[in-house]
């Protein structure tokens, strides 16, 4: 079942599940935003479903969240465990990799969701940081509680239909405001000429008086100058000639102000009645006249985003009116604060208490000082003119300031934060440099970029862009005791910075150069105190670097550092797998008269994992097995598990079982090896003279035959399911044929699945592309297949495959 939101027709029926546990939790763990993640029907991908209490727009780079990521949201849903973070500290040291993209001090509470036992998405509380002091039990437990309650709505809504997984955008959900004291309004008659009196309870209560009969009982709680002042209105409004309403604001006995109004209609006669009106308008009341004296431009906005209040000055600042600017969205009304440096101030407002100050550029001329102060239910912003920047702006395009802008410095830290978060998502050496290139050099306006990794106590050159060909050969491999400045600023741990090429040439003489003109950035690869190699950032034409800029660059070293090192263990780990697997897998098949076998494997590209696909050809009393598997997962331990099988399934046939029993005691084998881990396998014993075969499978996708006319089709073999589920699974052995001249396609899934697509698209293109080989040879045929999945770069399974032919009578 996918849920996709309604937009204006409403709700749908998870959405207001989903609302109402974010802002029960919110408000129970003390909160100012939070949301709920659920899984979608891609593999590992979560969606943000729900967000209350922060503009959806601004928080579009966490919308989706893969659940092998170093995120908390990612490890709750993983482990099934709680992550509870209090401060930012703390958020630094277990995931360094949010804090990049949100360097706020904020603290933050993640549960995950359950439907039964299947983790359905986790449950996500922000609050402002406890300064050092861990969550607490209680607010714990009320988070857990919740998200327990959660799960067992969402395991509901799935009795009567399929898992649940979410689609689309999230869905803003709007936070009630903070509980304040309610609106109180009392009333009182009042003759100034009589005396006549009269007031309702409410109006004595909000004076701090009992029961009043006259005027002067009632205003015996206030101060002197106001008694006297409405006193003083009374008899004005009773001398009027004219019907009128006059206001006047009174101090409470409790300090807070009140508005007294006093109303009379009809002519001007000896006995006059008055109507009066007290109005307490709470705890928090709103003075516009107040903010529109301020010699500021001053405007407010909600926890959303849409604004609530715009001064006279505002206007007059940001050129448009409060018509055109109240009750919407402050970056759709201001465009250029939809600059991706503007929303990181925007979000820093939003996530953390303090207040946030950062120098805008509304046009090529025109700079705006802006503050940002913080409450619990809105965001008063001041705009302010500003004086030209010291120096000359960088031009303006069309997505705003760039990157590196001397008159906006934050706009220099956005692109870094966005290459660290794109680190968390390489896996590999390559794609890490990668990254790196495509990031990092944008970001400080580089053209060159270089990257040594330190082995055996020498640099070698891993990647290179930019440079002339061929001249970092020359320090390729050199020792760590060579006077270069790209192995010095490893050895000693310092970044060096050099202004121009004769700073360069000043501090190493006689160091070849690529060139006269430009500047060089140099820095240390450290992760975790060791050292993995230097990073060199080339630039074209002379330029100084700022404290920000030497601070961004020596800490995104840090990052770049941790990715290589993970990158290396996992090159290392995936050499070791592929090793293992080219070891396992068979090198060549058995000849045998009157049929031709051949098989083909091909490696997954995404992620560049290993998997558990194999395939086998083995000679048994019985006849010829033709063996083809499966192992669930990726890595060493899905080869090392596939080894077992092969291994397995190859000892049990030549031991004369047949095919049941063969599938059987596999079964209970990877059950007793391996406890959750599961395969799939397809097992067809061939008898070579006559054709016959008896074939058994277990959750394996179904053969395709090609008869000798050319005909195809997909066989419908009954079987079980997959091994290491259930020991007891039985396994039906279904009968065939294979004449002289047909060939049987044995194939694991990886050959016929594709994201996005259906299954059966898959198999009708194998079966087509084995109708149109005819009579070619088993090794073009099985080319022929394999290669149309071979185009595909992003193919996240591995593929094995498996044909047999039966040779035909002049064979």
């Amino acid at each position: 079942m996918t849920w996709r939101p309604h937009g204006s027709r409403g709700p749908d029926g998870l959405s207001p599940v989903l609302a109402q546990a974010a802002v029960s939790a919110i408000d129970a763990a003390g909160g100012y935003a939070g949301g709920v993640y659920l899984r979608s029907r891609t593999p590992g991908l979560l969606l943000m479903a729900v967000l209350a209490g922060l503009p959806v727009s601004l928080m579009r780079p966490w919308w989706r969240m893969h659940v092998n990521r170093p995120f908390p949201v990612a490890e709750a849903y993983r482990s099934g465990k709680p992550v509870y973070l209090g401060d930012a500290e703390e958020t630094m040291r277990r995931f360094p990799q949010l804090m990049a993209g949100l360097p706020f001090p904020f603290g933050s509470l993640y549960a995950p969701v359950l439907s039964g036992r299947t983790p359905v998405g986790v449950l996500v509380v922000l609050r402002y940081a406890t300064r050092g002091e861990p969550v607490g039990m209680a607010d714990r437990r009320k988070v857990e509680d919740l998200a327990s309650r959660l799960g067992a709505d969402i395991a509901a809504l799935e009795t009567d239909g399929p898992p649940i997984a979410w689609e689309g955008e999230p869905v803003p959900v709007r936070l009630p405001s903070d509980t304040v004291r309610p609106l109180r309004v009392g009333h009182f008659d009042w003759d100034p000429v009589s005396g006549a009196f009269s007031a309702d309870d409410e109006a004595c209560l909000m004076l701090g008086t009992g029961p009043a009969d006259t005027m002067e009982a009632l205003t015996a709680g206030l101060l002197p100058e106001d008694a006297y002042g409405l006193w003083t209105l009374g008899a004005g409004a009773a001398r009027s000639a004219q019907p009128q309403v006059r206001r006047m604001r009174l101090r409470g006995p409790d300090g807070r102000s009140l508005l007294a109004e006093l109303s009379r209609s009809g002519p001007a006669r000896r006995h006059v009645g008055l109507s009066g009106v007290l109005l307490d308008p709470g705890t928090e009341p709103v003075f516009p006249q107040a903010a529109d004296r301020i010699p500021r431009g001053t405007l407010s906005h909600d926890r959303l985003g849409r604004i609530t209040y715009v001064n006279r000055l505002a206007e007059e600042v940001l050129g448009h009116s409060r018509a055109e600017m109240v009750g919407r969205i402050l970056w759709e009304v201001l465009p250029w604060l939809a600059n991706p440096a503007y929303e990181d101030h925007h979000r820093a407002a939003l996530f953390s208490a303090d207040p946030v100050y950062f120098l805008a550029r509304r046009s090529a001329t025109e700079w705006l000082n802006v503050a940002m102060y913080p409450g619990p239910d809105e965001i008063t912003v001041t705009v302010g003119a500003a004086g030209r920047p010291e120096r000359p702006p960088a031009p303006v395009d069309a997505q705003g300031p760039g990157p590196g802008s001397p008159g906006d410095r934050s706009a220099v830290l956005y692109r870094p934060v966005a290459l660290a978060i794109a680190l968390t998502e390489a896996v590999t050496a390559r794609q890490v440099s990668a990254v790196v290139t495509e990031e990092l050099l944008p970001a400080f306006g580089g053209r060159q970029l270089a990257i040594y990794l330190q082995s055996e106590r020498h640099l070698y050159l891993s990647w290179e862009t930019g440079f002339p060909q061929g001249f970092l050969n020359r320090f390729d491999g050199v020792g760590l005791d060579a006077h270069i400045p790209g192995v010095e600023t490893l050895t000693t741990g310092r970044p060096l910075f050099f202004e121009s090429m004769t700073k360069l040439a000043e501090a190493y003489p006689g160091i070849p150069m690529d060139t006269d003109v430009g500047a060089r950035a140099f820095l240390p690869l450290i992760a975790s105190g060791r050292p993995v190699g230097s990073c060199i950032l080339g630039f074209d034409q002379p330029r100084g670097f700022s404290p920000e800029e030497r601070t961004a660059l020596t800490a995104l070293a840090g990052l770049i550092a941790q990715a290589l090192q993970r990158a290396q263990r996992y090159d290392t780990e995936a050499a070791l797998a592929r090793g293992l697997q080219d070891a396992l897998l068979p090198h060549r098949l058995p000849v045998v008269e009157q049929v031709e076998t051949i098989g083909r494997y091909l490696a997954g590209t995404r992620g560049m994992e290993v998997g558990g696909d194999w395939y086998d050809v083995i000679e048994t009393g019985s006849g010829l097995a033709l063996v083809i598997g499966d192992v669930q997962g990726h890595g060493v331990a899905a080869a090392a598990t596939m080894g077992q099988l092969r291994s397995a399934v190859r000892a049990f046939g030549l031991s004369g079982h047949d095919p049941q029993e063969i599938m059987s005691a596999t079964n209970r084998l990877l059950i007793d090896l391996d406890p959750g881990q599961f395969a799939s396998c397809c097992y067809v014993v061939l008898d070579s003279a006559t054709g016959y075969a008896q074939a058994v499978r277990a959750g394996h996708p179904q053969p395709v035959l090609r008869h000798p006319d050319g005909r195809t089709e997909v066989l419908d073999l009954p079987g079980g399911v997959v091994l290491g589920i259930d020991p007891a699974a039985s396994y039906p052995v279904a009968g065939l044929r294979l004449e002289r001249g047909a060939v049987l396609a044995l194939f694991t899934d990886g050959l016929v699945e594709k994201a996005g697509t259906d299954i059966d698209e898959g198999i009708e293109r194998l079966r087509s592309t084995l109708a149109e080989v005819g009579h070619a040879p088993l090794a073009e045929t099985a080319d022929r297949v394999i290669a149309r999945a071979g185009q595909d770069e992003n193919r996240p399974d591995d593929i094995a495959l498996l044909l047999a032919a039966r040779r035909d009578s002049a064979g």
